[in-house]
């Protein structure tokens, strides 16, 4: 580990990242380690083997052998799919204290949300340590103006509303990272090029009109699949936009963009994308689970059909 970190050849980034992975891993053996002790768990065990393993592989994963990492990733997912990962007693705050430190904060509350943000794109824009160091100094920036707005904010608050919000979301705060990958593995499997002998079959030769239409399409249709638009657009790319639009002479940098947001409209109708769709519901106590996507199914549409009119006019 120390090899790591003192190693010339690896970026500062890579050493950042690590160091903010360390403090996610943390968070989660401890949402374990607090579940096992909690009685008010109706399945402490399950749930403390769950977070446990999973605070193990995000905080040491690097350092640990491939088949130590993969063994403790198969007993992470047992508890899971027995639904053996539960919530315990959880201490939310009253609806008294939430009126009253809206009256006293208003809407400056926004103010740390937005400076995760605002991070990450100065981070991505004037430094070479990328958007994701961006967003975790983002969040200790966000936790130092909490303080700032109340000295009752103490390390012991933000880490047991951290422990309080994992534990709410469950095992579906994992699907966001298997997604992630999901695109690399479906490429490396060659899905990309089975989808496009496949729309070579549907599409004419040289017809970029329809291998636009075809592509912008089947953006949104598999990011429903995968809940990721930008693992869809590797694998649509590889099978579909290369082949169909790209070697056509299609400007790239129009299509790459549309064809993203066309991804994201497929993000607004599925509960794949667990950050947008699933964890809302479960923070906010819905009882419609899909009351979020059947809120966003037409303004997908409407969006979609205007970044398919936009593509066909300028790309």
């Amino acid at each position: 580990m120390i090899a790591f970190y003192i190693n010339p050849e690896v970026t500062l980034a890579q050493k950042l990242l690590e160091i903010i992975f360390f403090v996610i891993g943390c968070i989660a053996f401890y949402t374990g380690v607090k579940n096992l002790r909690d009685k008010g768990n109706p399945s402490p065990i399950g749930t403390a083997i769950f977070w446990c393993s999973m605070g193990i592989v995000i905080a040491l994963g690097r350092w640990i052998p491939d088949a130590v990492n993969g063994t403790i990733i198969i007993i992470m997912v047992i508890p899971a799919i027995l639904k053996k990962v539960r919530i315990g007693k959880t201490n939310p705050p009253t609806i008294e204290e939430t009126q009253a430190a809206f009256a006293k904060n208003g809407m400056k509350i926004f103010i740390p949300s937005l400076a995760i943000g605002v991070s990450a794109i100065c981070f991505a824009i004037f430094t070479k340590l990328g958007a994701l160091v961006g967003v975790g100094f983002g969040v200790f920036l966000a936790i130092l103006i909490l303080v700032l707005f109340a000295s009752d904010n103490k390390p012991k608050v933000f880490l047991s509303d951290a422990e309080r919000l994992l534990t709410m979301v469950g095992p579906l705060s994992l699907l966001p990272m298997l997604l992630a990958s999901l695109g690399a593995i479906f490429t490396e499997a060659g899905v990309g090029n089975v989808i496009a002998s496949m729309i070579g079959k549907l599409i004419p030769e040289g017809n970029v009109t329809a291998g636009i239409i075809v592509f912008a399409i089947s953006m949104p249709l598999f990011t429903i699949i995968m809940g990721n638009a930008f693992a869809a657009i590797t694998v649509m790319t590889v099978g579909i936009g290369a082949p169909f639009v790209l070697a056509h002479g299609a400007d790239p940098t129009i299509v790459g963009m549309l064809a993203l947001t066309c991804g994201y409209c497929g993000t607004l109708c599925t509960p794949m994308a667990a950050n947008f769709n699933v964890v809302p519901v479960a923070m906010l106590d819905m009882k419609d689970r899909f009351g979020v996507i059947k809120n966003q199914v037409v303004p997908a549409i409407i969006i979609l059909t205007f970044q398919i009119i936009y593509m066909l006019l300028f790309a």
